[in-house]
């Protein structure tokens, strides 16, 4: 059981049997099914999809295709999804699921009958209303549309009705079965800056809570899709990106006063594959980055990267967890301790399933939003989150991560029966 929910737990003295029923998932589907593979050869995949809690709402979370993906993994996955969810104020549940395979041996064709294939050993609990799965590890919009296309076909054989019109109906009710899809075959606008889009919107709502200026300083470990759209967002906002790290090189502006240009940088980074040597910067370590004199840090890299001896050197008044679990054991007491704030993975990443939950809606409704209404809402969601997190941290005198856990909580025993 997650140390951070026993805390807000006991901060709202929850009758033990609320923890109890989250401690684990409502129900894990393991499927195994046959693909035969370009060489002829028939091989057998293993498959799951872990259902947490749908309280709230249809089970919502990611299908990752790695070769370590197993039942426990997405039965944790799946806990965090619920929490993930319920913080942000969106009315889905928890899921999770996955199958066991190295994409990189597969060519496109063997990863789209894997797809197929899992997708028919698991429609029978997914669905609009039911579970929604979306991409995660090594899986993308690629991947969603085919799921789309599979599912369909399912619903399509299975109807009485046959004709052009019962068809065309039932493909456009299946296309909420998957987010993450490409626009064309009804994909969200702006899913693609959501996850770095929602971080800004919560960074810049804190920043008014916390009376801080707006002449702010800021060092980004991580230069993927989050961490440059970060820098790209904060830097047309008239932040100062003083230092960047992706997994190769890790990078200060030669003139701090400037700091760097990340339009440029984002070009040279891709002509070059990866930041390192970039003109009018200087090279430093990872270690370096993360203890940089800049008022906001952003984690938006691999888990576990700041250690406690980082917690220690830290200079950032405000630690904003882009990535999953960058802090190691021990270091966020450390920081605690410092004054320093922390806004946790299970909000400030949420953008992402936020705008998934907005192309939700819109194929349910089969009405599309501009760019423009999705950037709107989900800053009327980020900003509105954040003030509650904000509220429950100052009523209960909590870290930032256990009242979002408080504000969670609260909304899911809300709802449940026992």
């Amino acid at each position: 059981m997650n140390e951070t929910l026993k805390k807000a737990a006991d901060v709202l003295k929850l009758k033990e049997e609320y923890l109890e029923i989250l401690s684990r998932p409502q129900r894990i589907v393991e499927v195994n099914f046959p693909v035969k593979m370009d060489s002829g050869e028939v091989r057998m995949f293993n498959g799951y999809r872990s259902q947490h809690n749908n309280v709230l709402g249809p089970y919502k979370g990611g299908i990752r295709y790695h070769y370590a993906t197993c039942k426990d993994e997405v039965a944790e996955l799946s806990f965090w999804m619920t929490f993930k969810c319920a913080v942000a104020g969106i009315p889905y549940g928890g899921g999770k699921g996955g199958v066991t395979v190295d994409t990189k041996s597969l060519s496109k064709k063997e990863l789209e009958r894997v797809t197929r294939a899992y997708t028919r050993a698991i429609a029978d609990v997914i669905g609009p209303h039911l579970d929604v799965p979306a991409p995660d590890m090594y899986t993308n919009p690629q991947v969603m549309s085919w799921i789309y296309d599979e599912y369909s076909k399912i619903l399509i054989k299975k109807s009485v009705a046959k004709s052009a019109a019962a068809v065309k109906k039932i493909k456009q009710q299946a296309k909420a079965v998957v987010t993450g899809k490409p626009v064309k075959l009804g994909g969200s606008e702006g899913r693609d800056v959501a996850t770095a889009l929602g971080g800004v919107y919560a960074m810049e709502e804190l920043i008014k809570l916390m009376g801080l200026n707006n002449d702010l300083t800021v060092a980004i470990q991580g230069f993927g899709n989050a961490g440059s759209f970060m820098a790209k967002i904060l830097s047309e906002k008239g932040f100062k990106i003083l230092a960047i790290a992706d997994s190769r090189a890790a990078i200060a502006a030669e003139d701090q006063e400037r700091g760097l240009d990340i339009a440029k940088l984002m070009r040279y980074k891709e002509k070059n594959g990866s930041v390192e040597e970039f003109p009018g910067s200087r090279a430093i370590s990872q270690e370096e980055l993360v203890r940089s004199e800049v008022d906001i840090l952003v984690p938006a890299a691999l888990g576990g990267l700041i250690t406690k001896e980082d917690a220690q050197q830290i200079k950032a008044k405000l630690i904003l967890e882009l990535a999953n679990g960058p802090l190691k054991e021990g270091a966020e007491e450390i920081l605690e301790k410092r004054g320093i704030s922390v806004v946790p993975d299970i909000f400030a990443n949420s953008g992402g399933v936020t705008v998934s939950y907005f192309e939700w809606l819109q194929n349910l409704t089969n009405k599309y939003w501009t760019r423009e209404k999705v950037y709107a809402e989900l800053k009327k969601t980020m900003r509105s989150a954040t003030k509650n997190i904000w509220a429950a941290k100052e009523k209960h005198k909590v870290s930032l991560r256990v009242a979002a856990y408080i504000v969670a909580l609260e909304r899911i025993t809300k709802k449940m029966k026992i």
